[in-house]
């Protein structure tokens, strides 16, 4: 199969995705309806992707999908023909009487630009139509009930990444806190229902801060940004066992600052 452009940036985005992720192809078999045979496919460009795979890889990572999926639209109008130009058959012998006039090369350039425009068109409106229309690009889909397979529940979870073990989907976490630290640092206390789990999802670290959750029970977490592909990144600290926020204390600890501490 040749990879056009399209399917080879779509490709291209879903591999960086699951890289930055940590998730392995196993993982992703273990946590989805599609094994690992085809996610290699998928993920190399190797076959056309369904559009599931698409959502529960952006839900298992927590990836906004609106872009993606709009990517996989125009993908898809290329596997499936939609962006072809339509040949149109030769007619056969006439009588010349009943014979057309003569069309000028000027009227067979516009009749394929118009076929390609029309084919354009189809798959702008089939994007919008996907994607409800929405300014934000966010989709629809994102809120659709997907299956979920986390790979750990409650104290099994304690120390694992959200991610790898797939509790930080799209449509699993609850956002039971959100603080605005120095320098725009962001810092957001999260709770997987399904895994009985809290933890913090920070923005904007720089190199060298340091963030750690601490819950009452005596259990800590932390992260700490490392080098420059860390920054402006979402960094997650490990996960704690709990259903509730209840007396959590997150702190921002910025080199040559003193400790930002906050409460639940």
């Amino acid at each position: 199969m040749t990879v056009s452009v399209v399917s080879g940036q779509l490709a291209e985005r879903l591999r960086e995705i699951r890289e930055r992720s940590g998730l392995s192809l196993a993982a992703l078999a273990a946590r989805t309806p599609y094994s690992k045979s085809s996610w290699e496919r998928y993920l190399n460009g190797k076959k056309p992707v369904p559009r599931q795979a698409v959502e529960a890889l952006c839900a298992l990572t927590g990836t906004p999908a609106g872009r993606l999926l709009a990517l996989w639209e125009l993908a898809d109008a290329e596997w499936s023909g939609r962006a072809r130009p339509v040949p149109v058959p030769e007619e056969p012998d006439r009588p010349a009487a009943e014979r057309p006039a003569p069309v000028s090369r000027a009227g067979v350039r516009w009749r394929v630009v118009a076929g390609a425009v029309a084919g354009v068109a189809v798959v702008c409106l089939a994007v919008v139509a996907f994607l409800g229309g929405r300014p934000d690009g966010r989709s629809r889909a994102t809120t659709e009930p997907l299956v979920r397979n986390p790979g750990c529940r409650a104290v099994s979870c304690e120390g694992r990444s959200p991610v790898a073990m797939g509790c930080g989907g799209a449509g699993m976490i609850t956002t039971l806190a959100t603080h605005t630290a120095s320098g725009g640092r962001r810092l957001e206390l999260r709770h997987a229902r399904l895994c009985h789990t809290v933890w913090v999802r920070t923005t904007g670290l720089l190199p060298g801060d340091r963030v750690e959750l601490s819950l009452p029970t005596g259990h800590t977490q932390q992260v700490t940004a490392e080098g420059g592909r860390d920054t402006g990144q979402y960094l997650a600290t490990p996960m704690a066992a709990g259903d509730s926020g209840a007396g959590a204390r997150i702190c921002l600890e910025v080199p040559g600052s003193r400790p930002e501490c906050f409460t639940g």
